[in-house]
């Protein structure tokens, strides 16, 4: 499950690095507002989405059918989106499409980690290894879609609807091992609102995605338009920040199960902010780049934590709803993200944009630190059984 999930980052990520020759080619212009509609397009659909792929998971009480519905329906749209110009399609056209796909799209990849969840071997354990999958995933597509984007800017929507096929593939062939009775839909909001510590690590899932969706296309536009880079070199740099994000993820989540949550996610936001407002400072590309491996590594300390606090605080029967909940408020990051660095840079500039990113991430530990410290210390996590280690 942690290739499927894998499988769903690299799709999705292709587009970032060459965001802008693949806008232009499909009739959006160049502005970076366009690239910001294009994005927004289907993080709105994974907002809205998200939870009801969870709630339909928990009261029918299977997660794979779903998750290969999901994929399929993903690949379809991205096939759909390549194929607009020849088939005549407005720029209008091709973000209905995206709002299509990401509402296949979000029900592969929140139902991947949910399957995740499902597992025993310990909460941070099983979301580190969902963070490592999202990491690396990231880290490859920023590689190989900056490469594909040079040789042809629809290529990267070919390729991610490869994967999605192959990730549909290999959820066929893995058991579900749903825990519980499930959740009917028409109580997800009921359910959502009797649990309000979830609001805490959605909260700082909200804010880490929002700075995930500022570099993805603020962060490029800033390294293509500073330092005159191409679609490829700005993928590498990309995976500078994802690749320590994606390697420290599991045994960050491991240790999270042994010494507990606060640490990782208060701690983490806060130096993971600083470091994202000062690759705006840099003074040069090199300096840049190696700000982006240390802003990876403090957002490795973040991200498998902060999902393990969402399985700490649910019951097995509803982790399906919670986990979509954790997607829905990450997918309103993202966007928020696009708005934040789309709207702030084109009025501003590239440094209050950054301020705005990094202080919003730091902002959010500062306030939420007490709340953190509270649901840590009643639910601090055991150390892995024997059992747990034989599920």
């Amino acid at each position: 499950m942690a290739l499927v999930v894998w499988s769903v980052l690299v799709s999705q990520v292709l587009l970032y690095p060459g965001l802008a020759e693949t806008v232009a080619a499909l009739g959006g212009g160049t502005g970076i507002l366009a690239r910001s509609q294009f994005l927004i397009a289907e993080f709105g659909a994974l907002v809205a989405f998200a939870v009801v792929w969870g709630a339909v998971s928990d009261a029918v009480g299977a997660r794979r059918p779903l998750i290969v519905l999901g994929a399929g329906g993903g690949a379809a749209s991205y096939l759909l989106v390549a194929a607009s110009p020849t088939l005549g399609l407005g720029f209008g056209a091709v973000l209905g499409l995206r709002v299509v796909g990401g509402a296949f799209v979000v029900g592969a990849f929140s139902l991947a980690i949910t399957t995740l969840m499902d597992l025993g071997g310990g909460n941070g354990r099983n979301m580190g290894a969902a963070g490592t999958a999202i990491g690396l995933g990231a880290a490859l597509g920023s590689v190989v879609g900056g490469r594909l984007a040079t040789a042809d800017p629809l290529a990267p929507l070919y390729g991610g609807a490869v994967l999605l096929v192959g990730a549909g593939l290999l959820a066929a062939t893995v058991p579900d091992r749903v825990d519980g009775g499930g959740l009917p839909v028409g109580e997800v909001g009921e359910r959502l609102r009797s649990r309000p510590t979830l609001l805490v690590p959605y909260a700082f899932g909200y804010v880490d995605r929002l700075t995930a969706g500022f570099f993805a296309l603020t962060g490029v536009a800033y390294l293509r338009d500073t330092f005159g880079i191409d679609a490829t070199v700005a993928g590498g740099a990309l995976a500078l920040f994802f690749l320590p994000f994606a390697a420290l993820q599991y045994p960050v989540g491991s240790l999270s199960d042994r010494v507990g949550r606060f640490l990782p996610v208060v701690v983490g936001s806060i130096a993971y902010g600083l470091g994202i407002v000062a690759v705006a400072l840099a003074p040069t590309f090199v300096t840049a780049a190696a700000l982006l491996v240390v802003v990876g590594v403090c957002g490795a300390f973040v991200s498998p934590t902060t999902m393990a606090l969402v399985t700490d605080v649910t019951p097995p029967a509803e982790r399906g709803t919670a986990m979509g909940g954790f997607n829905v408020f990450g997918s309103l990051g993202m966007l928020s993200g696009f708005l934040v660095g789309g709207v702030v840079t084109a009025v501003a500039g590239y440094w209050p944009a950054f301020l705005v990113a990094g202080g919003l991430e730091v902002a959010i530990a500062l306030v939420a630190s007490g709340a953190v410290r509270r649901i840590a210390t009643g639910s601090t996590p055991r150390p892995p059984t024997s059992a747990d280690r034989g599920d």
